[in-house]
């Protein structure tokens, strides 16, 4: 539950909360503990909230673990003297490294390599110089994206979340992290075709971003865009192949088009992703009748279709 602090008026959210937020596991808010990427807690403040955001989203782009990820944070907070990268500057993976847009430079906080960072969007650099209310209130867009992702919160303030967002997207109009969430309101709204639209600019924005096609997928599915759907969940888990989540909606997409043993491949892996709980449950189940019924072949290497014995 949220609660807030009488004395400091700070807004808390309890460890349930960010994982409902978020769309989390429990294992993954470990990992990170675990790492030191967070400080093990149960109730988390607004900017913790952005930092596990953040930290959601830079994995899902970028595939990097934890403790790689840890690295590189430990060493910008030594090389640029900031407190916390994450939310201070823009994480990008940079070949097999992780590096910081920060200040029109991009930071290779390992090596300490230091580049003008030309793939900033210039609308990004006209924000910060324009006079504007919102740039007033907000020095950057990451700022501004953790104000809008405060408003979704409250249902009465999502209009404000949807104008923040859009005002994002007229400055910089290829940031995926917006679109994602823009999309997700539509989508929420039923707004599907609107939802499609953004997501599918999304992908295009960062197409190593995994959670765009997932959602792609899931608004595809809503739409009866099935083979769609399933083109668009595949992408995900090639992306990122510990994607539990997106193996489940696979799977599920898998059977509702009778393509029951890729279905199995699936099931199986999200059982091993993610083995505890009533979704573990259920695609146990799944698998189980998908083994007693089907009956499972193989191929020989010259292509040649052998029946399994038994």
């Amino acid at each position: 539950m949220t609660v807030a602090n009488r004395d400091t008026d700070v807004t808390r959210y309890s460890r349930q909360d960010v994982l409902r937020i978020l769309h989390l596991h429990a294992r993954q808010i470990t990992a990170w503990e675990r790492a030191g990427l967070i400080s093990p807690t149960e109730q988390y403040s607004f900017e913790e909230l952005g930092q596990l955001r953040t930290l959601r989203d830079l994995q899902a782009r970028t595939r990097f673990s934890a403790r790689s990820i840890r690295a590189s944070v430990d060493a910008m907070q030594r090389v640029a003297g900031m407190r916390n990268p994450l939310m201070e500057a823009s994480a990008v993976r940079k070949g097999s490294r992780l590096a910081f847009r920060h200040g029109g430079a991009l930071v290779d906080p390992l090596s300490q390599q230091l580049a003008f960072d030309f793939e900033v969007p210039s609308g990004l650099r006209v924000m910060r110089c324009q006079g504007s209310n919102l740039a007033q209130k907000a020095i950057n867009v990451q700022e501004l994206f953790l104000q809008a992702v405060r408003m979704e919160e409250d249902p009465a303030t999502v209009p404000r979340a949807i104008e923040i967002y859009e005002t994002i997207l007229s400055v910089g109009p290829q940031h995926a992290p917006t679109l994602i969430n823009l999309g997700t309101i539509h989508y929420n709204m039923r707004q599907y075709e609107k939802a499609e639209e953004l997501y599918r600019r999304a992908t295009k924005a960062d197409p190593e971003y995994a959670l765009a096609f997932f959602d792609l997928g899931n608004v595809l599915d809503e739409l009866q865009q099935l083979s769609q759907a399933t083109e668009a969940y595949q992408k995900a888990v090639s992306l990122v192949p510990q994607y539990a989540d997106a193996h489940y909606n696979l799977a599920l997409a898998y059977e509702r088009q009778g393509q029951r043993r890729r279905a199995l491949r699936h099931w199986l892996t999200y059982v091993r992703l993610d083995p505890v709980g009533p979704w573990a449950n259920h695609a146990k189940d799944q698998a189980r009748k998908i083994l007693k019924t089907e009956k499972l072949s193989i191929v020989s290497r010259r292509g040649r279709l052998v029946k399994a014995a038994g």
